[in-house]
């Protein structure tokens, strides 16, 4: 299975993102905005400053992402991690926003998150309820809501002035996350909660549900 890590000018979690595709039975490519991707089964948007974050963390790289937004648009399968989320957020495929930390500052931890919805392709193998830890990277992380959104992950406490605490949400095919799966696929990361997310996404794809 053909698997896709966009990779922008400053992204810098898409190694992570090709090690725990390739550990979870991916076929993984590096690509860009530019590269048909058709023939994949899955695109991740990686981690990172694209653009060095200016205008807004996302805002550059949204606006020249229309392969992205057509492979989704036709049902592809697509998971936005942290700057990632927030190119979703800015292409307008998932609702909200992403505003600074209410501290005004980068934080850099490990924290815990409660699956809320475990019936989506990216979170068949969690239990619902089930508590996990990923770890955060960011400074401007803050989901604010404007229309209620589908919420798969919720931080168990209040870490960056998130409504609700949210800190993942879906819209049919794609999933947007502040915390980095990718970087907890293993015991010696820390934690290896992370690497069911991937193993989730293999199985709905072997499964033929694409």
């Amino acid at each position: 299975m053909k698997a896709g890590v966009i990779v922008y000018p400053g992204s810098n979690c898409d190694r992570d993102a090709f090690y725990a595709l390739k550990l979870s039975g991916f076929k993984p490519y590096f690509v860009s905005t530019k590269d048909n991707l058709d023939d994949f089964e899955l695109v991740i948007l990686p981690g990172g400053f694209s653009y060095g974050d200016y205008l807004r963390p996302g805002a550059v790289s949204a606006r020249e992402s229309s392969n992205v937004k057509k492979f989704a648009e036709n049902g592809g399968l697509v998971l936005g991690i942290c700057n990632g989320f927030q190119i979703l957020v800015e292409m307008g495929l998932l609702p909200g926003g992403l505003l600074q930390n209410k501290n005004g500052k980068f934080i850099c931890e490990t924290v815990e998150l409660e699956v809320v919805n475990n019936e989506t392709p990216f979170t068949l193998m969690y239990k619902k309820g089930e508590v996990i830890k990923l770890p955060i990277a960011h400074g401007f992380g803050r989901y604010v809501i404007d229309k209620q959104p589908n919420v798969v992950f919720k931080y168990k406490e209040d870490v960056n002035g998130s409504d609700q605490n949210i800190a993942g949400i879906i819209n049919g095919n794609i999933l947007g996350m502040m915390p980095h799966p990718e970087r907890a696929v293993e015991k010696i990361m820390g934690s290896d909660d992370g690497i069911k997310l991937f193993k989730s996404l293999y199985e709905y794809i072997r499964g033929g549900k694409k």
